[in-house]
């Protein structure tokens, strides 16, 4: 395989599984996997596309054109600061929508680890450039370890084809996509289990 196809490959699947692409994957399974009423089904669903798909690409593409932010990749970390800010308030929105309609404990846990996270995030980005694409696909992996246990390691895989592709395409290190990935995993599996705990 030709190293401009690797490429081709590596800007598909990187452009595919942003962050919020996960989102919607995610609390569309949690949603119709946990919840058993129509209200509520529809209330997880509504939050996850809105403010946690539709709002941050559409604040990514309005930053793009604005010139706030330089590339697709946002490969300068000091411009990804203003982004996760501003998606912190689209998270506690629905953090709010989410405890108002009551739903499932395991997803509303799941959903404080995007503010949680992101935050995190925003931190370790004044000094780093840690890959969101390997925390995006690894948040979600932990919620469903901690769903349906080691069993869900098939998972991993995806997640391994995304850091291929980040690295491939010289966005980050290897060391910033396993950064990435165990810290988003170990963050959010231990936010849900002592949320799940201690408020269901």
């Amino acid at each position: 395989m030709s190293n401009t196809l690797k490429n081709k490959i590596a800007r598909i699947i990187s452009t595919l599984f942003v962050p919020p692409s996960f989102t919607i994957i995610i609390f569309t399974f949690l949603a119709f996997y946990l919840e058993t009423e129509s209200i509520k089904i529809i209330v997880t669903l509504l939050v996850a596309y809105t403010l946690g798909f539709a709002a941050p690409i559409i604040l990514f593409f309005f930053l793009r054109r604005k010139n706030l932010i330089v590339d697709s990749d946002a490969s300068i970390k000091e411009e990804r600061a203003l982004p996760f800010s501003i998606a912190i308030i689209f998270y506690l929105i629905g953090l709010v929508i989410f405890i108002y309609f009551d739903v499932n404990i395991i997803s509303i846990a799941f959903w404080i680890c995007y503010i949680s996270n992101t935050i995190i995030t925003i931190f370790i980005n004044r000094y780093w450039k840690i890959s969101a694409h390997a925390m995006g696909a690894a948040g979600p992996f932990a919620a469903i370890v901690f769903l349906f246990g080691v069993s869900a390691s098939y998972f991993l895989l995806l997640i391994v084809l995304i850091g291929w592709a980040r690295i491939k395409l010289k966005c980050h290190t290897f060391g910033q996509v396993a950064a990435g990935t165990l810290l988003a995993f170990v963050s959010t599996y231990i936010q849900v289990y002592f949320i799940t705990k201690y408020f269901s």
